[in-house]
């Protein structure tokens, strides 16, 4: 069977190229070993489910364990109507479940325990029965517990697995020897979830859980074992070691989008180029372009808009973040950044929030600018890119900037530094999306020091443009910018730059400068 990359489901290793995961699988066995009850919570298609099968995989050739894996995707509708048909539910999704991994396996949870109401008291002692009577550790693994948070049937069932736990040193086999859930949300942070009224439902139904601290990103070392991997089957030359390194400094190890970006290449990319036996830096370049195009979209993206569209607190976050360049602390007790963190939209670098990778960044920013265009917040002067293209394909970019400077000064001079100064990305921003549409795209990649910088990469056609948004902080942080934005210049290979200062002095004036800097031609325009 051709192997491939694989986007959606769970990773099969006879048919998808995959990350070698043996460590982290270890880690998580090594919890179960020390008979931890914990959630796996990450955000969607983080590769939950496909290290959930790996690690059932790993437990059934473990003899001294039992293993029966669930899924609480309930499609019976009935199933959480009471106590009784959740158990009996419960009873007969394990029964069945054993038969399938244990055909030989005679013992069973007695679905019929005294009536046909089994009842969570009832529940919990054909548990202790089970156990006693398999004498194994019994380990189970239940998928999709978002399905069921929303339930107080469901919290009563953790709260009867919490009571058993607690009281597992009566007996060696009283109870599960370990219990892993797996969802978005931390089962302790289950309020963020829940209404108002709802919250006093809620009896801490899963304090007993250690925390789940195994690293699930795909460092740059395990994105090379996929690498190395497609390269020996498909006979594809490569830099294993800088190719990996790159994908990671576009996803920060996003496992779907990690597989995403490498599928894209291999699919779309590869077959368009002239050399098809061979990856390198440009194709990593280009696969981001393609995925953070407006036009372009996936469930993943289309998860992660509508979060935004759906939490007003979020999409007020990321825009204090993405485009005034606030630096926000990273407090984990405060709800929206803990939401925005379980969606995978932030990140920490141990004190600020941040977007957690560079494709979301793009997505992101994207959307929330594009939203603010349609609600004609900013849109004040609406130019089409003929205006300020040349016959060869390229940007007037000196035109652009000296035209913002001039929209700033007629419709805005009267606003108060303030305004400027949280508003002034924006502004600009909206002003050149107009231009570059249909024809290029911007992303930007945000450096929001004490300088308050921003670096932006324009593509219009075949042509690159690197600017630069900065705030007037004085000539020692003028000289740094500049410093700065030479440094990113030669990133793509540039000698000239665009520097767009907002500067907020009582005696300010609207100028422009030509810089040389080094080798380096730099256009500095003030507003």
């Amino acid at each position: 069977m051709r192997k491939e990359f694989n986007d959606t489901g769970v990773c099969i290793k006879d048919e998808h190229f995959m990350v070698d995961t043996t460590l982290k699988i270890e880690n998580i066995f090594d919890l179960i070993e020390r008979k931890k009850y914990f959630i796996m919570n990450r955000p969607r298609q983080f590769g939950k489910t496909t290290a959930l099968y790996r690690l059932y995989e790993e437990l059934l050739t473990k003899d001294d364990y039992l293993t029966i894996l669930l899924s609480f995707e309930i499609s019976d509708d009935d199933a959480y109507e009471d106590a009784d048909k959740f158990s009996s539910h419960f009873v007969g999704k394990f029964n069945d479940r054993l038969k399938f991994s244990y055909p030989n396996q005679q013992i069973f949870i007695d679905k019929n325990f005294e009536t046909d109401k089994v009842g969570f008291a009832k529940l919990s002692l054909q548990i202790t029965d089970f156990t006693q009577k398999v004498q194994k550790k019994v380990v189970v693994l239940i998928d999709e517990v978002d399905k069921s948070t929303n339930n107080q049937l469901f919290l009563h069932f953790l709260g009867l697995l919490r009571n058993k736990y607690l009281d597992r040193n009566l007996a060696p086999f009283l109870t599960f020897h370990s219990v892993v859930l797996v969802g978005i949300h931390d089962i302790k942070t289950i309020k963020l979830k829940l209404r108002p009224d709802e919250e006093k439902k809620i009896n801490s139904p899963w304090n007993i859980a250690v925390d789940f601290k195994v690293n699930m990103f795909f460092n740059p070392a395990e994105i090379s074992t996929m690498l190395l991997q497609y390269s020996t089957e498909k006979n594809i030359k490569m830099d294993i070691k800088t190719l990996s390194e790159r994908i990671f400094y576009y996803t920060s190890g996003y496992p779907f989008l990690v597989s995403k970006m490498c599928k894209v290449i291999d699919e779309i990319l590869l077959p368009e180029k002239e050399n098809q036996t061979e990856w390198d830096l440009t194709d990593i370049e280009n696969s981001f372009k393609y995925l953070v195009k407006d036009n372009y979209t996936t469930t993943i993206f289309d998860d992660l808009t509508k979060n935004v569209d759906n939490n007003p607190n979020i999409k007020k976050l990321l825009i204090n973040i993405l485009m005034a360049g606030l630096k926000i602390p990273f407090v984990t007790s405060d709800q929206t950044i803990s939401l925005a963190k379980v969606y995978g939209m932030l990140d920490t670098d141990e004190r600020y929030c941040k977007i957690h990778n560079r494709i979301f960044e793009q997505k992101l920013y994207n959307h929330l600018l594009v939203g603010m265009i349609i609600e004609g917040k900013y849109n004040k002067l609406s130019a089409s890119s003929d205006v300020y293209s040349t016959y060869e394909g390229t940007l007037d970019m000196p035109k652009i900037l000296r035209k913002f400077q001039e929209f700033m000064k007629q419709n805005y001079s009267q606003k108060d530094a303030g305004f400027i100064e949280r508003e002034g990305r924006l502004i600009f921003l909206s002003f050149l999306k107009p231009i570059i549409n249909g024809r290029g795209f911007d992303f930007k990649e945000p450096n929001i020091g004490e300088e308050r910088r921003m670096d932006i990469v324009i593509t219009y056609t075949t042509n690159i443009y690197i600017l630069e948004l900065k705030i007037w902080r004085g000539e020692s942080y003028h000289q740094k910018g500049l410093e700065q934005l030479s440094n990113y210049l030669d990133l793509y290979n540039q000698k000239e730059g665009f520097l767009l200062i907002f500067n907020f002095n009582e005696n300010k004036e609207s100028k422009e400068e030509n810089i040389a800097f080094g080798d380096k031609n730099i256009l500095a325009v003030w507003v």
